[in-house]
Order: C-alpha cells, then structure tokens, then sequence
C-alpha cells in the first residue's frame, strides 16, 4: 500500500495527509519495557490523550557481536511498531547510531573500541563501515513500516544531539544519507539541547529541541532559526535519571503541567521523554562523566508519568485532563493498574565461591600485560562487553598496589582470596601486607557502564587499561578470566556447579541461590536486599541489574512475566556481604529524593 502526504514540515503547522496535526508524543523504549506489557503501557498512553510513540533503536542489543543480529523476542523491534499501528498511534524512529538514552556507550557496540584508533560519532572510515552494515540490515526490518508503505512511522530522526558532540562536520549529511539511500523518504529531524542547537543544520531536515524548562527563550529561538517551520520539543524531559551515590530525582507533577500547558498553548508539538522510563536490565545502565565518573542506576524510573512498573502516576492524571482538550472525541478507558505482590521472604539455601566458579568461565587468557575487556579473543572475538573480569597473576612481596588510575571502573583486590581493599577512581592505592614466598594477587574489575553522554565516548574502555603498579614495578604474568555472567555462564553454574550447603565456608565475592515459590498467576513485585552490599540479580536466567547499598535505589523490579507458577530459581552474584534473606516488596523504595528543579540549568544540558 503506498500512501502519500506524509507528515510535512512545510509551514508553520505539521500537516498529516494535507491536514494539520499537532504531535502530541511520548517515549517508551521497547527495550526497557519486558515484552508481555508492551500492550499495557501503548494502551495506557493511548487512554492519556497521546498520538505519537517515539522510541530509541539500541545499536548494541541488535548486534551484540559483528554481524550477528538480533530482532527476535524482546528485540522484536518490527513487532512493536506494529503494535503501535494497532493502537492508531503514528511513530517517530529513532536509529541513532547514537542514542545517549543513559544507555551504555549511548548504544554504541562496544567491539567497535578494538580499534585503538576509533573515532565514534565521526567519518572515521571504521565507524563508516560498521554503521552501514548496520543499517542495511535496520533499514530493511524498519522500511515496510513507513509511513508511505502503509505503516505508522511518519518521522526518522538523525542521530541525536549531534549539536553536542560536533567533531566532524560531513558527519550528519553522511547519516542523513544512510537512511534516503536504503529508501526512507518521511520526514528527517534532528534533536538538540539548547547548547547544542547552535550546530548548522542540514537542508530538508527540521530541527527540533530538548528541554525541561521554558529558559532564554528557547522555542522563541528555534523559531528564528527556522522561520515557517512547525515547532518541536523532541525531548520534554518529564523527570530525570538517577546515579548511584546520589539523590533520588523528582520533577514535581504540577511544576510540569506549567510548562507542558504552556508549550501546547503555543502550538508547540511535543514528546514526553520520558512517557514510561522502564529499567535498565542486566548491565546496560550507561554513565556520565563531568570531570566525575558516576554510573547511572538500574531503574530507569525517570518520574515518568507511568512508573517503572507501569503504574499511572499524578502526573498520568493530569496529563490525561489536558491532552483531552485537545481531542473531539473522549479518550479510551485507561486500563486497570497490575496487580501486584509481596511475596514471602526467601532464604538462601546454596553458594558457590567466586573462585569456584571460574572452572564454568570460559579459559584464562594469558598475557604478560594487563588486556582491557574489549580487546580480550573471547565472544568469536568481538571481546567482552560487560560484566567483570579477573585478572590473576603472582607477587612475592607486599607494599603499595598503585593504580596509575587505569582501573575502569571498579576492582576489588585479593591477595590468597583475602579482600585488602577497593581500587576505583578515587581510590588509586591499597596497601598489601609482607609474607613470604609466592602469592596470587586477583582484580575483579567491574565495568560498572561506558559513559552514554559527552566527548569521551572514545575513552570508554573497560577493565585494566594500563600498568597496575606494586611498588612502582608494572605487574606482569597475568590469566585473565571473562566474567560476563551471560546466560549461558549462568546456566552452566546453575546445572553442574559444586554448590555448597554449609554456611560456614562461606566467603565474599560469591555466587547464592534460593528458590521462590509462587502459588498462583505470577504478579510483579520488587526485591529487597537490606544487609547486602553490592551485586547483581538472576531470576529464571534475566538479569535483572546491579544493586548497590548506597543507593538511592533499594531494590530491582521483577516483572511477573518472567515468573512462573511453581518454584523459581533466584541467583545472586554478591562482592561484599552477605545476609541470608531475600525481600519482597509491592512497592519500589527511590531513597531520598531531591528536586530537579532546585538543581543549577547546566546540568540539565
């Protein structure tokens, strides 16, 4: 079916099929959202009054390894549009390569860091290549959706907040010619904050802004950039992402129905980012990196107008009150919430020691040097992108263990499995006692997540970077074991691992497992883990993410989906302590929270 009058940028108004449109949008990230309640949450942005999804495409999850694609399952990216058609919501794409998003490495693959020459975001012939690969193979699963071939996406943005970034400036027209050569002919946009709207834009490409609040006479601004052009927040930031370490960030419900009514008052389309933010499962939390390096948390909450779990918020309600006044029709019913439940504490009933857990990894390279994680012949040699990596060797005396700051992120040092400190990038000394004879000195790095935002995405490599010194002597001799914690890792330690019953054996950092019995239809609930210190959470073989003690987050949400009737199979990776229980919640606990209005403007760029 081919259709024409897409959506059309040619005057001061939108125009769908010839007749004026006011795009009225929200973002939910297929990726971020398991795919049982795909459904549930378009539903629930269809009943709140919105006619416009707008989703980000994670380079990454789609090729985890050189040419290996994936489009299946939860990465079913074609079955989602196509969901959204059926709810009679329009679709903006967008492929990014680069998507930020709070995604690791801004959902860049990491095995494009192997080249030590890199230059991500650029005309870097390396790059090039990759993203064309990438992109006849995109292209081809998103084209039949298009808008002009029958199916809702009206709109492709390029790339995003190049403005930013701006190193290379035959950059954009080369994304920009990516998509119209493999076909697509929608309308093309960019997105930038305010800083990064003063890059010149492409011909026959809108622009578009991000913002939070109505500063310096934002739209007024990108309205003399584009005189009789329709106006656009791509990104209305509904709330704001969490770090670990730091406050629990909230945007109050009525201090962004101002701004919001104002923007509409105006004319102005607008994108809810985010409409439901969805978790950062497993390890794909990204981070950010001002000076200070701090990894982003695993709840992707945002204080998005539905939660996490999905739940409709005050913000849902009077957002639904104001986007009806701009409909003739009275919006769907909205669906009912999810059920949910705390289920009884679990206690752990096996564990299995880190280092008896390496026969199930797979061999230690050997190298004299330390081998940064994506370097590393492993993954068909594509290098490992997440996770941790143990890196053994042998030392005869004790002294000063110095980092020279080539720890990315995070290691924890053992001399004979004994912990004798934390090397991070603060910490760049641990001292090691005196003994004699031969010892194993072991580092487990922790990629805690690649910096998603700014212009050190080519310095996001992970593991040991650099010499690690003892006494101002580079170590040497090293076996470097891959500790992804992938399914299939966890599968093998699940089936034939030597677990352990007797407690009294027990030490840090280890692997537990306990069983949880659910008795009746699975609901979603939330894991609490008080008394724990720092890990990761398996249940039925997802990777639900990273816990930490300091917060602010003090739990991991675990979708009733992914549960089964009967007994359940929870795994924890644990670093630092131990308790024996595992909690159950109905609902999430954020810890403490702060205002993102108090917060200065800058660091809402």
């Amino acid at each position: 079916m081919n259709r024409s009058g897409g959506l059309k940028a040619d005057s001061s108004q939108f125009t769908l099929e010839g007749e004026p449109f006011h795009i009225l949008g929200g973002s939910v990230h297929y990726f971020r959202v398991p795919r049982p309640y795909w459904k549930d949450r378009l539903l629930k942005m269809k009943a709140c009054g919105l006619n416009t999804l707008t989703t980000y495409v994670p380079w990454n999850l789609h090729e985890p390894e050189r040419g290996a694609f994936n489009f299946q399952d939860q990465l079913d990216l074609r079955a989602y549009i196509s969901l959204a058609a059926e709810m009679g919501l329009w679709v903006i794409l967008r492929p990014g390569p680069y998507i930020c998003a709070e995604w690791d490495l801004g959902g860049l693959p990491s095995w494009l860091l192997q080249d030590k020459d890199m230059q991500l975001r650029t005309t870097y012939p390396g790059f090039v290549n990759a993203v064309n690969l990438y992109f006849d193979k995109l292209v081809a699963v998103v084209k039949p959706l298009m808008f002009e071939e029958g199916g809702p996406i009206f709109a492709v943005q390029v790339e995003n907040e190049y403005g930013s970034y701006a190193k290379d400036e035959d950059y954009m027209p080369f994304i920009k010619n990516c998509l119209q050569t493999r076909g697509i002919s929608e309308l093309l946009l960019t997105s930038d904050n305010w800083e990064g709207l003063k890059y010149e834009g492409m011909d026959g490409v809108l622009k578009t802004i991000n913002l939070q609040r109505l500063s310096f006479g934002a739209i007024q601004h990108l309205a003399d950039m584009q005189p009789q052009k329709p106006l656009m927040v791509m990104e209305y930031w509904s709330g704001w992402y969490d770090v670990w370490g730091e406050h629990h960030h909230v945007f109050h419900a009525e201090d962004m129905l101002a701004v919001v009514s104002e923007i509409l008052e105006r004319g102005v389309s607008i994108n809810l980012y985010m409409f439901q933010g969805g978790t950062n499962f497993g390890f794909m939390n990204g981070a950010m990196d001002f000076g200070t390096y701090k990894p982003q948390v695993t709840s992707y909450d945002y204080d998005a107008p539905l939660s996490e779990a999905g739940d409709c918020t005050t913000k849902y309600q009077l957002l639904r009150n104001l986007f009806h006044q701009y409909h003739s029709e009275p919006l769907p019913e909205v669906p009912a919430p999810q059920e949910r439940r705390a289920y009884e504490p679990v206690s752990v009933q096996q564990h299995l020691s880190l280092w008896d857990s390496l026969h199930f990894a797979d061999k230690p390279y050997r190298s004299e040097g330390p081998v940064n994680m994506e370097n590393l012949p492993v993954n068909s040699n594509n290098g490992q992108s997440y996770g941790y990596t143990l890196y053994e060797t042998t030392i005869t005396s004790g002294g000063v263990l110095n980092s020279r700051n080539n720890i990315r992120d995070r290691a924890l040092v053992f001399v004979d499995r004994q912990c004798f400190g934390c090397l991070d990038y603060k910490n760049h000394e641990v001292a090691l006692p005196d003994a004699k004879g031969e010892r194993t000195l072991a580092l487990l790095v922790e990629n805690c997540g690649r910096v998603n935002y700014g212009k050190a995405l080519n310095e996001q490599r992970k593991g040991i970077v650099g010499d690690i010194v003892l006494n101002h002597a580079p170590l040497r001799g090293f076996s470097i074991f891959c500790l992804d914690l992938k399914p299939s890792f966890i599968k093998r330690l699940t089936n034939t691992g030597p677990w352990k019953t007797d407690f009294k054996s027990l030490s840090v950092p280890a692997f537990v497992q306990a069983r949880l019995c659910v008795d009746g239809p699975p609901k979603d609930t939330f894991i609490r883990l008080p008394g724990w210190g720092k890990g990761v959470v398996f249940v039925n073989g997802q990777n639900l993410g990273r816990y930490w003690l300091i917060g602010p987050q003090h739990f991991l949400y675990l979708p009733g989906p992914w549960l089964r009737n009967g007994e359940n199979q929870i795994i924890v990776f644990e670093e630092q302590r131990l308790d024996g229980k595992i909690l159950f919640a109905e609902d999430p606990d954020h810890g403490k929270t702060i205002d993102v209005y108090k917060l200065p403007f800058c660091t809402l760029l």
